[in-house]
């Protein structure tokens, strides 16, 4: 699974992630009290598997982070439905 970032310092930035579902928020547990991305859209594949894991900045809105995903292709990019994910 590949997690892709959109906002903030890592702006654009991808990598790989292990396991089948992806964390709500990344790094997952910084213990520091930082700020860290916030899940906001996850694409499955035909097959049921998560193929890509969308991470809004903090202070990025909802509806900002779907459009940059959508202007980014990511789903079709991975072949992958995307939906959006609720906290």
């Amino acid at each position: 699974m590949r997690a892709l970032f959109v906002g903030g310092v890592v702006d654009n930035s991808e990598m790989d992630m292990e396991g089948s579902q992806p964390p709500v928020h990344y790094p997952e547990d910084t213990g520091g009290g930082h700020s860290r991305y916030r899940l906001h859209q996850i694409g499955k594949t035909s097959d049921g598997n998560v193929a890509y894991a969308v991470y809004g900045a903090p202070d990025m809105a909802d509806e900002e982070v779907a459009r940059i995903a959508d202007e980014r292709a990511y789903a079709r990019r991975f072949e992958a439905e995307p939906s959006e994910f609720t906290h």
